[in-house]
């Protein structure tokens, strides 16, 4: 009451120490229970991701490439292949026509060639630089066209993103003088071949996928890559670690 006048306010007949705001029933409903495992998805998933943040966040992240129903493995890996670069367009150089490298690379190469040729070895060049989106269309296009599994394909083309020829390091040779064993296991048995495997270091190229390589990835002869500066090994550094 108010100087005894007016009507009493609502309360002001409870003792103020009975006076307290209505609290939810305590009982767990369905709401309150769903709540609760929410709660502890919550806690279980954070624990996760404080413990294991590397291989949660891969799987938590989107496929890295469109349309390619596969995950990054622990090493940074897509089916067998690790993650590379484009080179840019300045820093390309022709080695033959339409085909390109990078600078270094070709420089390194057309030594190479020459040594070679004082040999009596022609070396040529099949395949250079490739850039991410034309090898998208080979690893699609032709995995279509064979009626390939994803990881069958990748045994033998890398995805796109993760191809060593987008670096401009990577070249496919073959042997002038015995066309007919070019991009087959055939060509291990050339004088290219053999020529390459007792010289090709001096020149700063290695064979990239070698026989039973940890890659998984098809034996491939024809297939070296240049890692004669300290930026191309910075490239290949995941993958030669991996092959020691």
């Amino acid at each position: 009451m108010q100087g005894g006048r007016g009507r009493p306010r609502a309360g002001d007949d409870i003792p103020v120490a009975q006076r307290s705001t209505p609290t939810l029933s305590t009982r767990p409903g369905v709401l309150s229970r769903i709540g609760l495992a929410g709660l502890v998805a919550l806690l279980v998933g954070g624990s996760l991701v404080l413990v294991f943040p590397a291989p949660v966040r891969r799987w938590l992240m989107p496929a890295p490439v469109e349309g390619l129903n596969a995950r990054l493995s622990a090493d940074g890996r897509l089916l067998g292949h690790f993650p590379y670069p484009e080179a840019s367009g300045n820093d390309l150089v022709e080695v033959s026509p339409g085909q390109a490298l990078h600078r270094d690379a070709a420089a390194a190469l057309l030594a190479m060639q020459q040594a070679a040729a004082a040999d009596g070895i022609s070396l040529t060049v099949l395949s250079a630089f490739r850039p991410i989106a034309l090898q998208k269309e080979l690893f699609f296009a032709v995995k279509s066209e064979r009626n390939q599994s994803a990881l069958q394909r990748s045994r033998v083309s890398a995805p796109p993103g993760f191809s060593e020829h987008s670096t401009g390091y990577a070249v496919d040779l073959g042997d002038g003088r015995a066309p007919q064993a070019n991009l087959s296991e055939r060509f291990a048995s050339t004088d290219a071949f053999r020529w390459l495997h007792a010289n090709a270091a001096r020149h700063h190229f290695i064979l990239s996928f070698p026989a039973d390589n940890p890659q998984g990835v098809n034996y491939e002869p024809w297939h070296w890559r240049f890692e004669g500066t300290a930026e191309a090994l910075r490239q290949f550094e995941p993958a030669q670690r991996l092959a020691r």
